[in-house]
């Protein structure tokens, strides 16, 4: 059993080995130099001499005209009065403007800060909000020109993100407790792959399918063992995983170009694509094509790697294709469920496309085929190609590894019908009759009667012994 099981631990690493190395030599040469030459990119966060962007709470809220936006916060405050409104109202043909009182977070008197018609109308500000709005008080001849004095940014989200974040942590770590933690930290160093690797190498012009290969497998080299430990079933649902990667790889870079994906019709796509020529908005999307389905590429293959090998504990003496048929009913089972999570995913996100699409009442094809839809609905069939063709090939390799790393089901299932024998009795005989107390063989505490009556050392406890360890050895 033990020569087996190093020898299929052996031929996993003769596999992976090779494959990370590979990977890390391909990562390390198409590391980017981090350089932004030849980049002209104009921050809206960048701001002129005596600009800034201030954060602060909202006091009150109200709704006036728009020619009473003055520079000064305290002229303003007292033309408004706090019974005009305390709940914003949209514009009115643009005459109405919606102002909210705020104190700053560094000090200093409330100040009036114009709010924008669309976060007016669509969300709204009240009382008690923390907003980072643009001072431009301090800037000359502001006032003169009837500019506003202070407008609104953006809402400061700090501290419910926090919550969250610490809320989900929490949940993990008391659920999955080390793992948890673990896949928690291994999150964060495939966040760096991303950044420090991934993103650079776009910018720089880097092959986006090469790019997008090298650092997808090292992101799931390192959160598979460092989340699940270096083991013969972590390995297996790598394996699983790089194919399902290649996969995806190959029919996301296939359909990128049949489909001509060129996301010219993105406001953030359409600035990348002005402000480099290295920056290709295709190679994107590629690269966005793959990314997108290693969190559930992960998840498949780690279930069905523990299932194959959960299975094989509770059923040892099962055969390969009864293992087989067992662990793909749950990878179907897991298919099904997941390819409705990536499609809603997908759909949540473009859920103000879709009310656009439905409001101007275009037929379905039209819709799913139109720049708006397509590449959510080819990262969605892409991503589940893939998934579904890792399950069956993350399960076969997953038998033929726990196969081969058990010891064979004749002896397991001999082993396991010892230990559920009643105590007082010999593996491989028949109980005593009543009223005949029999004592056990001496491989289990005590002489054999009927050796011991017999006088020779062949009796039935001896023959027992000698059977059991030629079937170990066999």
């Amino acid at each position: 059993m033990l020569a087996a099981r190093k020898k299929a631990n052996w031929i996993l690493a003769a596999i992976l080995i090779p494959l990370t190395l590979l990977t890390l030599a391909a990562m390390a040469f198409m590391w980017p130099s981090g350089s932004k030459e030849g980049i002209t990119l104009a921050s809206p966060y960048a701001t002129a001499p005596g600009v800034t962007f201030d954060t602060g709470k909202i006091q009150r809220v109200v709704v006036g005209s728009c020619s009473d936006v003055q520079a000064g916060g305290d002229a303003a405050a007292q033309q408004d009065t706090p019974g005009s409104g305390t709940a914003p109202q949209p514009p009115n043909a643009g005459s109405q403007c919606t102002f909210a009182y705020t104190e700053p977070d560094k000090g200093g008197n409330p100040v009036k800060v114009v709010i924008n018609p669309d976060v007016a109308k669509s969300h709204g500000v009240k009382p008690g909000d923390n907003i980072r709005y643009l001072n431009l008080s301090k800037v000359q001849g502001a006032a003169g020109q009837g500019a506003p004095a202070y407008v609104f940014v953006d809402f400061v989200r700090t501290l419910p993100i926090i919550f969250l974040a610490v809320l989900y942590a929490v949940v993990v770590i008391a659920v999955a407790r080390w793992r948890g933690l673990r896949a928690l930290i291994g999150l964060v160093g495939a966040y760096v792959v991303l950044v420090s690797f991934m993103l650079p190498g776009l910018v720089e012009g880097k092959p986006p399918l090469l790019l997008a290969l090298v650092g997808s497998t090292v992101i799931m080299i390192g959160v598979l063992y460092f989340a699940h430990g270096f083991s013969a079933r972590t390995s297996t649902a790598l394996l699983g995983t790089m194919f399902g990667l290649a996969i995806t790889a190959l029919l996301a870079a296939w359909a990128t170009d049949a489909a001509n994906l060129a996301g010219v019709g993105s406001h953030d796509a359409a600035t990348l694509t002005n402000i480099s020529d290295n920056i290709s908005i295709s190679g994107i999307i590629l690269c966005g094509l793959i990314i997108s389905g290693l969190g559930v590429l992960n998840d498949v293959t780690i279930t069905q790697s523990s299932a194959v090998w959960e299975l094989w504990e509770l059923a040892p003496e099962t055969s390969a294709r009864q293992l087989f048929t067992s662990a793909m009913r749950i990878g179907r089972d897991h298919i099904a469920s997941t390819v409705y999570t990536i499609a809603f995913a997908y759909a949540g996100a473009a859920l103000p496309v879709l009310i656009l699409v439905m409001l101007y009442e275009r037929p379905l094809g039209d819709a799913l085929t139109s720049a708006e839809l397509s590449e959510e609905v080819i990262r969605t069939l892409v991503g589940s190609v893939g998934l579904v063709l890792a399950v069956p090939v993350t399960t076969l390799i997953a038998v033929l590894v726990v196969k081969a790393t058990g010891i064979r089901g004749g002896v397991v299932a001999r082993v396991a019908s010892e230990r559920t024998q009643p105590e007082g009795t010999v593996p491989g005989r028949t109980q005593p009759e009543r009223g005949r107390p029999e004592r056990i063989g001496p491989d289990t505490g005590g002489p054999d009667r009927a050796g011991s009556e017999s006088g020779g050392s062949d009796g039935a406890g001896a023959a027992t012994r000698r059977g059991r360890r030629a079937a170990l050895r066999g």
